[in-house]
């Protein structure tokens, strides 16, 4: 394989000549003499068969070619730059990256912001976010996919070296649109009675895990969606009945969107977890953690 005649300190030159305007500048800036400089532009140019700066009065401008150049070569100084510093992360025992899954339940607005605030403190880690229901968000942490779930309904999977700590609770509301024929049926409304409907679920994301529906009353007519916002989307709409989080339709229950129907038996609050592997020990997922931890008295599902 031919060895590449642009180098990361060629490209560190032109960028410093073209930032800086004439080769004394940019010398002054990288330390070198000005010759030393002039004489590296020079051999890349001879080496691609091109020019790359010319003058204009007493600046060097880059021709087309040049500005090609420069424009892709700082796209390699920037990725260096990075990998650099996610190295040095990871041998001062911080992950350049966090995996999170937010259960699809959760209101997200109290966790953006504590995000927020940790990637303001640490802006060099990567953050990638997901959506999980139910044993979609076990199977996701079980397998090593995410490192930390916010907001999973448990019962944790045993032997996994899972670690989860209570952080709010979903208050389970039965809702259906004002059209619905069960709005206009006396309350409290029996299993019986509400089975005869069609219930909106929210599909559980596992993949090789055996899939959960949860407070699902109807036994064999159901709508099946990809998350709890379609889920209330579609009740908005008429299409079936089921279960809600209650702070995440207060608005659709007061501006008469959504009608709460009491039904009987009642359902109690379902606790909802924080949780990770044990066995991470990250700084990174431990101060994001303990962020969390502290605001979870402001963290809603």
């Amino acid at each position: 394989m031919q060895r590449s005649t642009i180098t990361l300190e060629a490209i560190t030159v032109l960028d410093a000549i073209e930032k800086r305007g004439s080769y004394a500048a940019a010398a002054e800036q990288l330390n070198k003499v000005p010759s030393a400089l002039s004489y590296i532009v020079q051999k890349l140019e001879d080496q691609l068969q091109v020019t790359i700066f010319q003058k204009q009065g007493r600046r060097s401008v880059l021709t087309p070619a040049g500005k090609n150049l420069l424009n892709e070569g700082r796209v390699i100084l920037e990725a260096v730059e990075r990998l650099t510093v996610k190295t040095q992360t990871i041998a001062n025992g911080w992950e350049p990256k966090l995996n999170i899954a937010i259960d699809s339940i959760l209101q997200t607005t109290v966790i953006f912001s504590v995000v927020n605030d940790f990637l303001t403190a640490c802006p060099n880690v990567e953050m990638d976010i997901s959506e999980e229901i139910l044993n979609g968000a076990w199977e996701a942490l079980a397998e090593d996919k995410i490192d930390m779930i916010i907001g999973v309904p448990g019962p944790a999977p045993k032997q996994k070296g899972i670690q989860t700590l209570h952080l709010c609770d979903f208050e389970p509301v039965f809702a259906v649109s004002p059209t619905h024929p069960l709005a206009k049926q006396a309350q409290p409304l029996s299993n019986a009675l509400i089975a005869e409907y069609r219930a909106v679920v929210a599909h559980d994301t596992a993949r090789n895990w055996i899939a959960q529906t949860q407070s699902v009353i109807s036994e064999d007519k159901y709508f099946y969606v990809p998350s709890m916002d379609y889920k209330i989307r579609a009740q908005i709409a008429g299409i079936g009945c089921g279960f809600l989080p209650r702070c995440r339709i207060q608005e659709f229950l007061q501006n008469g969107q959504l009608l709460e129907l009491q039904i009987t038996p009642t359902r109690p609050a379902v606790p909802l977890y924080l949780a990770w592997k044990v066995v991470n020990q990250g700084k990174a997922l431990k101060m994001l953690r303990e962020m969390l931890i502290a605001n979870k008295a402001l963290i809603k599902c």
